[in-house]
């Protein structure tokens, strides 16, 4: 089963974009195109024939609609997975396209990355895991069976810490393919998760919020990937957006994100906003970021007199201690002093890479070779056993009968 290749058929009325789209899939080794043609009726009939496992549609089509031929198309071929393709991204069209059967959308131009991303994913997604009922929602994982997904909130009482670059990197790291996992960028209103993954957009956690009901569809149609398979949803494109993402709204998107993920990282803002107490609230573990330097340090001290007051159970807490430099004066020692709490890890200060890393959008940990890297691999593991290990413990004094 591993040399067996994703069958591939293009649909789309411009010569050139389908010679594009077999040229960007030639040299994968698990994809194979199996048929091209211009209009929705040949398509139909090739569905039919071919059986694909994949199939990249034109929203605009001449003869029949987008939506109608991924309604005849699920008649054909039911196990082929419906990839729509637009330059346009009139929401309600996509949620349309989507409740008739189509399982991703690609916004056009997309790169080669993005495609080839696109189409491994929604070949994974075509046999569900057996907790999945076979009717339901459509959308990632909608209506699973099994406990809920894990938030992790990663946050700082203080800017320029380095929170957004731990968030992403987290994200990255925790990405399994037996795993599904979304990014949330709610660091408002100036979020750059998108900058550090080289990702854009149409929609964005706002077109979320401003629904009256988020269900799985448009959860879906609003997520962007990266090529790790990560999904990502952005923060608004402009700060007056931002305003949408009242409380109420962020609880109602982590609600519906826990159902469909089984971790949701979520980047937050600085500011002590509702949204922000809302996340804090929700997270089975907040990953709280500092820096050997005293205005942080003192920011900190405020927040953890702010839990305390909250309630929060001490486990919910995992401190880490980034840009660690021990040329600066102040040691990890004498943070952990100063703040009477354990610090989990510790990522060096490696201002070069980091940098290096932002502007290219790609994540650190894929630099293996690098401390820093290693640093925040190991941070991934350790907040990997706080999600799961309790998790494990209560299952095995389940079936051991106590």
């Amino acid at each position: 089963m591993a040399s067996q290749r994703i069958r591939v058929l293009i649909i789309d009325d411009v010569p050139e974009t389908r010679e594009n789209l077999k040229k960007l899939l030639m040299f994968e080794h698990d994809i194979e195109v199996v048929g091209a043609t211009a209009t929705a009726e040949e398509g139909i009939r090739l569905a039919r024939d071919l059986q694909p496992d994949v199939v990249l549609l034109d929203i605009n089509l001449p003869g029949a609609s987008g939506i109608s031929a991924v309604e005849q198309i699920m008649e054909v071929a039911p196990l082929a997975q419906v990839v729509m393709m637009s330059v346009q991204s009139d929401a309600d069209y996509l949620r349309r396209a989507m409740l008739a059967g189509a399982r991703d959308f690609l916004p056009k131009p997309f790169s080669a990355d993005e495609l080839v991303a696109t189409i491994r994913r929604v070949y994974r997604m075509r046999r569900p895991p057996p907790v999945l009922p076979p009717t339901g929602p459509i959308g990632l994982g909608a209506g699973r069976g099994g406990p809920q997904g894990k938030v992790v909130a990663v946050y700082s009482p203080k800017g320029g810490v380095g929170t957004t670059t731990i968030a992403v990197n987290l994200a990255v790291a925790l990405q399994k393919p037996e795993r599904r996992l979304v990014l949330i960028d709610a660091s408002m209103p100036f979020g750059d998760v998108g900058v550090f993954l080289n990702l854009q957009g149409p929609r964005s956690i706002a077109d979320l919020a401003r629904l009256d009901e988020i269900d799985a569809e448009a959860f879906n149609l609003s997520l962007v990937s990266h090529v790790s398979g990560l999904k990502v949803l952005l923060a608004p494109p402009r700060p007056e957006l931002a305003e949408y993402v009242t409380a109420d709204a962020m609880k109602r998107i982590l609600t519906l994100a826990r159902t469909l993920f089984d971790i949701v990282v979520v980047d937050t803002s600085t500011h002590p906003t509702d949204a922000t107490l809302v996340i804090l609230d929700e997270a089975e573990q907040i990953v709280l970021v500092a820096t050997p330097d005293v205005p942080t340090i003192k920011n900190a001290r405020l927040f953890f007199d702010v839990i305390t007051q909250l309630n929060y159970p001490p486990h919910k807490m995992l401190m880490i201690l980034n840009k660690v430099d021990r040329r600066f004066g102040i040691t990890p020692e004498m943070v952990e002093q100063a703040l009477k709490h354990r610090i989990s890890a510790q990522i060096p200060w490696d201002e070069v890479t980091v940098l290096n890393s932002i502007n290219k959008g790609s994540p650190l940990v894929a630099q293996r070779s690098k401390p820093i890297a290693q640093a925040l691999l190991q941070l991934a593991g350790r907040l990997e056993e706080a999600l799961f290990a309790p998790q494990e413990a209560e299952e095995v004094r389940k079936r051991v009968g106590r």
